[in-house]
């Protein structure tokens, strides 16, 4: 007799299978995933398919798009007509292709009504970025997108609000392309205002985004931390969108001095971004700019993020800037190579908008050069320090020096007569800096658990198996109690233990 048992596939041949998937298959999975999220209001059926959209939309094409179309719409819907005017006709070769036709058994039914609203949305959100990937095509996608967002409105699904996160995204994509990126401005503030009403945590965590990337897009730093001073961060947004926020955070603190803060939100930011072979150029901004903020702290960056197989090309000019600050500073303090380091990679920073801040650091070769100075000697005279750190005169010198003490950089005082700085000894290891210090470090930890703690997942319907089981051990209990009180169990039942 035949075995019927038949094993179920192992995970790596799903994976196998979901890998042998047609783009236009998936998307036909997908807008089932969609309808079933309407269906049962189970908005993370929609989650799931959008976590999908990164890979998908750069296999996409306008074949790929008509197909889909196509199959999931009737011959005579509107909505279809409406979809494929966007794309281009078929060419002769693609119509030669598709005249090859499958037996009519091996076809799929045609539907025949349309998807629930969800789905069009959907397909917009694919159409646009498609426009994206050519240049010709920029400006039709800024129609299209004025159009999506003016029927996503006028719907007003609330299921429609994971979507409504990404068209936004695709928006502003949309206008920063074609150059008119300023013009959308009025368009996300109107509908941030709308989403914080409606408490709509994913429309309103990306249209806080988009504002944040439209002001530093233009250098509006004021701005910018006015709308974070006004707003609140949802708690509930996705870890890609805090990442992006926390790394707007750690721009707009950068500009405004507060390097602390600012590497703080850099690292929450590197801490909660994709994987970086899955999000190259945001990973490779972030450490960009963590970089150049840990100089500006006084530190030098660890040099296992100059290897790092994604980042060793990106960060070539700052790890020269680096290699000028820990070598001149450290060991002669020399401004001049500094400063030819700088020119050669000036227009890279200013393409990555770190050229102010890169500025700044020659002031941090001076200071970490008299920090030098100040351990090395208790006692140096203006004209040495002049020398040493190749400074133009004395009175500059003199002016580096009090500012340094001032910030409390170094721990001494200027004796004007006599032309010399004298240098106190090193601080004692205990004391209140220091248990502040350890503090800062203890609360960070902490934090840094607690997310951790609220980013972790869960199986589904794991819960119900415990409280099925502790269901069954009160029925027991009760079932027990019962049998005791009506006299049925005597001192022979087990149920007394044998007493």
């Amino acid at each position: 007799m035949a075995s019927t048992d038949t094993k179920p596939p192992k995970p790596e041949e799903k994976k196998d299978e979901e890998r042998k998937l047609t783009p236009t298959a998936e998307i036909k999975i997908n807008i089932a995933f969609i309808e079933r999220a309407v269906a049962e209001l189970e908005p993370r059926f929609t989650h799931r398919v959008l976590r999908s959209l990164t890979a998908l939309r750069k296999r996409t094409n306008d074949k790929v798009l008509r197909d889909a179309i196509e199959e999931n719409y009737p011959a005579e819907s509107t909505v279809k007509a409406k979809l494929l005017s966007w794309l281009p006709p078929a060419t002769e070769a693609e119509m030669d292709i598709d005249s090859t036709v499958q037996p009519e058994s091996t076809l799929p039914p045609k539907p025949t009504f349309d998807p629930v609203p969800e789905v069009e949305i959907y397909l917009r959100l694919l159409i646009i970025h498609y426009f994206h990937t050519s240049k010709e095509n920029y400006a039709k996608s800024i129609q299209l997108s004025s159009e999506t967002v003016d029927k996503m409105l006028a719907l007003n699904r609330r299921s429609m609000d994971p979507i409504a996160a990404k068209i936004w995204f695709a928006v502003e994509r949309s206008y920063e392309l074609g150059g008119e990126l300023a013009d959308a401005r009025p368009l996300f503030l109107a509908a941030q205002r709308t989403a914080a009403l409606r408490h709509d945590d994913d429309t309103q965590a990306s249209l806080i985004n988009r504002l944040l990337r439209s002001y530093l897009h233009y250098n509006l730093y004021d701005q910018a931390d006015k709308l974070v001073s006004k707003t609140t961060f949802p708690i509930s947004a996705s870890s890609p969108q805090f990442a992006r926020y926390h790394y707007f955070l750690g721009r707009i603190k950068a500009v405004q001095l507060n390097y602390t803060t600012a590497h703080t939100n850099l690292q929450a930011a590197i801490r909660r971004a994709p994987p970086a072979k899955t999000a190259p150029g945001f990973y490779q901004a972030v450490h960009k700019l963590f970089v150049v903020v840990e100089l500006l702290m006084g530190d030098i960056p660890d040099r296992s993020i100059f290897r790092h197989p994604v980042l060793e090309k990106a960060l070539a000019a700052y790890f020269d800037i680096v290699k000028v600050i820990q070598l001149s500073a450290v060991r002669t303090g020399s401004l001049s190579e500094f400063q030819a380091t700088l020119t050669k990679h000036a227009t890279q920073f200013e393409a990555d908008k770190t050229y102010t801040l890169i500025v700044r650091l020659r002031q941090n070769v001076i200071k970490t050069g008299i920090r030098r100075l100040s351990l090395s000697y208790s006692r140096i005279s203006l004209r040495d320090i002049c020398l040493k750190l190749h400074l133009d005169s004395e009175e500059d010198a003199e002016y580096i020096v009090g500012k340094a003490i001032r910030d409390g950089v170094i721990d001494g005082r200027i004796i004007h007569e006599k032309g010399w700085m004298e240098c106190e000894g090193r601080k004692n290891g205990y004391g209140p800096d220091v248990s502040e210090v350890y503090m800062r470090r203890i609360s960070y930890c902490m934090d840094l658990h607690n997310q951790s703690v609220k980013a972790m997942r869960y199986p589904l319907d794991a819960h119900r198996k415990e409280l099925a089981a502790a269901e069954g051990a009160r029925e027991r209990e009760r079932e027990l109690a019962k049998e005791i009180q009506e006299g049925d169990l005597d001192e022979d039942d087990d149920g007394l233990g044998g007493f």
